[in-house]
């Protein structure tokens, strides 16, 4: 049984004594939690819901606990259950049960953990949006890896996700780009406010190259625009690749300068006027955001008549919701934290829920150590690291994973020198290696003439073997918690303890006899227990966008 099956049990069980009168009929709030005990003399699950609902009864929790498990008792699946404590309730499952669900998760090909949680919510994922006027840094690249694995998490429970790119291509720092690259073009030196590195030659060498016409020869009004158009086209299609080869593809690529063309700005703010939302003052326009939680009115229009930068922020959001999303969840990196309250009283203006409607998450730098050194310079963009040079230093599948498997709220330190390793203290290889293990062994087991013609789970009785069919059984609720909390790295750490689990069950228990030994209904059973951990291994690896491998 998994601790979701459990929940329900224990759900039916206190309605059963709800309609028998033994308590009164009421509407419970809260979930009923189930969680593996430390010390497995406490029982396979366990659970703390005598104290969660005692109170709502008038009960004492004790007293709830000996009325519930008197009721639990009638369970099939449930061996043997005991109150310790003040009312702890700790649960035995029959061997039979627990190993039932191994033939489930190989039997489900693939849907093992799958929700409808978020089914029929239409949510927007908007992530990384670097500027288009350089290579995606590190922070982008978190973003990447971490908002990529969060928009498939979002989909397996059941959510209509849109991964949208937003193309900043409206503002001075594209002038900036713009004047950098007739600088490079011109080999004069970059603006002082402008941007450098070898990337800037080679886009400028490349405009130079694919235009008929002599730019340079050109007014430099005239030159600079020139650059600006083609350039920031060259430099998108540079980010479009490297997100491509990252594993990451977009379904929008939401253009800024949209907004202002399409007249959208003008209207957003023409809303927020009719409903009352907007005052003049100083000859300018302001949102009266202090209403709804900012801690200052902020200008939309300047006095001079141009728009601020949060305007296009309001019709960016209007926007989003006029194409029918339920939910915008807005991925930003650790120099936004001063949007937040800003990006929300936007939400409320429109009367909408801030943190419902509009969800924004926060993400912490990252820092490249080799040796114990950092990393600080690209060789192509000089400044920062970029994509290209983590994905250089070791590979997709280990950028990816060491960047989605710690919180977003912390900064996170790479350590090169681990993740190029092929031991067991660099997790990718750790979680790939296991998977690659179960298919050499059902491969082994396939020429020594065991299969899966047999399952008889009361066989799977070794601790080891116990262990992985609890851990395998809380891989749902491990999807359906990062789903809820946003926080995808759960599923990388929670594959790690798979793999631990796994490598334990390999240590003790052959699936393959030995020497002149006959197969038996064990072995055959094993199988059915190796398969259903390849199958949940490479779920978890495809939510983070990392392979699974069939050998290492």
């Amino acid at each position: 049984m998994t601790p979701e099956q459990l929940s329900g049990a224990i759900l039916r069980a206190i309605e059963s004594l709800m309609a028998a009168g033994s308590l009164p009929q009421l509407e419970l709030t809260g979930d009923v939690v189930v969680e593996r005990p430390k010390n497995r003399d406490h029982g396979d699950w366990a659970t703390t819901v005598a104290m969660q609902f005692g109170k709502q009864f008038s009960m004492s929790p004790r007293q709830f606990a000996e009325l519930l498990v008197v009721e639990l008792g009638k369970v099939e699946a449930i061996s043997k259950i005991e109150i310790a404590g003040p009312g702890f309730i700790n649960m035995f499952v029959a061997t039979g049960a627990a190993g039932s669900l191994v033939k489930t998760i190989v039997e489900s090909e693939g849907s093992f953990g799958r929700s409808t949680v978020l089914e029929g919510i239409k949510l927007n994922l908007e992530f990384v949006s670097a500027n288009p006027t350089g290579p995606i840094h590190l922070g982008g690249t978190r973003w990447a890896a971490v908002g990529d694995s969060l928009a498939r998490v979002f989909e397996f429970c059941g959510a209509q996700v849109t991964r949208e790119y937003y193309f900043n291509d409206h503002g001075a720092q594209i002038d900036r780009f713009a004047r950098s690259l007739l600088a490079a073009a011109a080999n004069k030196p970059a603006p002082e406010d402008g941007y450098a590195g070898e990337y800037i030659n080679e886009i400028a060498e490349q405009v130079l190259a694919e235009t008929a016409q002599d730019i340079l020869a050109l007014p430099e009004a005239e030159a600079q625009e020139a650059f600006r158009a083609a350039g920031v086209e060259l430099m998108f299609q540079q980010i479009r690749e490297s997100l491509h080869d990252f594993g990451v593809d977009f379904d929008v690529f939401f253009h800024e300068n949209t907004l202002y063309e399409s007249g959208a700005v003008e209207r957003s703010i023409a809303k927020l006027k009719v409903q009352g939302h907007t005052f003049e003052q100083d000859g300018a326009t302001w949102l009266q955001s202090t209403t709804f939680g900012d801690d200052r009115d902020r200008v939309i229009i300047k006095s001079d008549g141009t728009t601020a930068y949060i305007a296009g922020d309001i019709a960016y959001y209007q926007d989003k919701r006029e194409r029918g999303f339920d939910r915008c969840v807005y991925m930003l990196g650790a120099d936004h934290h001063g949007y937040v309250q800003r990006m929300m009283a936007i939400c409320a203006a429109f009367g909408d829920t801030p943190g419902q409607e509009m969800e924004i998450l926060i993400g912490q730098l990252v820092n490249l150590v080799r040796a114990g050194q950092p990393v600080k310079m690209s060789k192509r963009a000089g400044t920062v690291v970029t994509l290209e040079d983590l994905v250089d230093a070791v590979g997709v599948d280990a950028a990816r994973y060491a960047l989605t498997r710690s919180s977003i709220n912390s900064s996170l330190d790479v350590d090169l020198e681990v993740l190029v390793r092929k031991t067991n203290d660099n997790p990718v290889f750790y979680v790939q290696y296991a998977h690659a293990r179960t298919r050499q062994v059902a491969k082994n087991a396939m020429s020594l003439g065991v299969d899966r013609s047999e399952f008889a789970p009361e066989e799977l009785v070794h601790p080891s073997e116990e262990n992985l069919i609890a851990t395998l059984a809380q891989f749902p609720k491990v999807v359906e918690t990062a789903s809820e909390f946003r926080e995808p790295h759960r599923i990388a750490r929670y594959l790690e303890e798979l793999a631990g689990s796994y490598h334990r069950f390999y240590d003790n228990c052959r699936v393959t006899p030995m020497g002149d030994q006959e197969v038996e209904s064990v072995h055959r059973t094993r199988l059915w227990l190796n398969d259903a951990c390849t199958q949940v291994l490479a779920t978890g690896l495809g939510l983070l966008g990392v392979t699974a491998p069939e050998r290492m």
